[in-house]
């Protein structure tokens, strides 16, 4: 630390740095606020009346009032609910109660929180890998993890998947129509499974994934959907799962935690049908780390450093793609695969729709 210390401190410069870690910490503690919001009702309640004082939402949602004033003083704070001075009241506004109130929404926010919050749960576990380079796998993490992550992205999937990224690639939605055979590597609760099934009754959907638990679930999803026989789901890794002559072979974001994704994308070579179309969705990435610079992507990072690397690096480590692989190292992987088509059909903030054809 001594060539620091010998270095002269820019106060503005030290200032910078001190208000961005501090407006990280005030985050970190906002986001016990957002959880505990979402489970004891206090947003939706919010939401469904005009202003509340905090002793009618205390009293609506069964809560103590000395608690709800002071959560809800933290969210005034956070611009995250609306103060009225004058009749001591609080709200939120069409946008605020959008995402945080509206579990149908597809930036509700607040089970998001459960995926930072298993990965605080399991620091140790990533300081244990960090100093012996062991992995992680998806089943020893807290069950916050998998909750947070299918509930999360099975709200952004169900905005996206069926009204822009499936109609991005090339024909696929007409073949859909007609009655495709389709397959969901990875597919974790089924949410995606469930949703493109949903969306196209002459279609058949097998899912698969190396999570018993997650199969388990998607198999419950599919149940309540009221599209289970057509759609099922068994545990299998990308590069043993059964079947050939799949007209779509889908992986949402999943490719990047796999040890192996080229033997993953070798085998959908072997199982596509002869004009089939692989759909990879994957966290939005430039190719170069400088180009990577934004809150999303610092996200992403920390997302990949404690369960996506680490779930690679748990099932082989062959290449350990990491959650901000890029589109160039993504269609290596195909390139090596033996598919010689490849190309971006969408881009969001978030995501990257890539469309791969032999």
């Amino acid at each position: 630390m001594d060539h620091i210390h010998k270095k002269a401190i820019d106060p503005a410069k030290l200032d910078a740095v001190i208000g961005r870690a501090v407006a990280d910490l005030s985050a970190g503690y906002g986001g016990v606020m957002v959880s505990l919001g979402n489970r004891l009702g206090l947003y939706k309640a919010l939401a469904e009346t005009g202003p509340l004082t905090s002793r009618e939402l205390a009293s609506r949602t069964g809560c103590a009032e000395r608690y709800v004033r002071e959560w809800l003083g933290s969210q005034v704070a956070g611009a995250y609910a609306t103060y009225h001075a004058i009749s001591d009241t609080y709200e939120l506004t069409p946008e605020q109660a959008f995402v945080f109130a509206n579990e149908e929404s597809p930036v509700f926010i607040p089970n998001a929180w459960a995926i930072p919050a298993s990965m605080w749960a399991d620091e140790m576990k990533a300081v244990e890998a960090f100093r012996t380079g062991k992995g992680i796998p998806w089943g020893d993490h807290d069950g916050r993890l998998q909750c947070g992550i299918a509930a999360f992205y099975g709200n952004a999937y169900k905005a996206s998947l069926v009204p822009e990224w499936l109609p991005a690639l090339t024909g696929v939605v007409d073949k859909l129509k007609a009655g495709a055979l389709v397959a969901d590597i990875g597919c974790g609760y089924g949410h995606s499974t469930v949703q493109m099934a949903e969306a196209f009754p002459a279609s058949t959907f097998r899912g698969f994934d190396t999570h018993g638990e997650s199969v388990i679930a998607a198999r419950k999803v599919a149940a309540e959907a009221g599209v289970a026989n057509r759609v099922s789901f068994e545990t299998a890794s990308a590069s043993t799962y059964p079947g050939t002559g799949y007209d779509l072979i889908c992986f949402f974001d999943c490719l990047h935690d796999m040890g192996d994704p080229i033997a993953a994308a070798e085998h959908a070579a072997k199982a596509i049908a002869p004009d089939g179309t692989v759909m990879l969705v994957e966290p939005f990435a430039n190719d170069r780390v400088e180009d990577n610079v934004s809150p999303i992507a610092r996200m992403y990072y920390a997302a990949s450093t404690t369960i996506c690397c680490a779930h690679a690096i748990s099932d082989g480590g062959r290449l350990v793609l990491g959650a901000q692989a890029g589109e160039a190292r993504l269609a290596d992987v195909f390139r090596k695969a033996g598919f010689t088509r490849f190309r971006r059909a969408l881009a969001t903030p978030f995501n990257l729709v890539l469309e791969a054809k032999l």
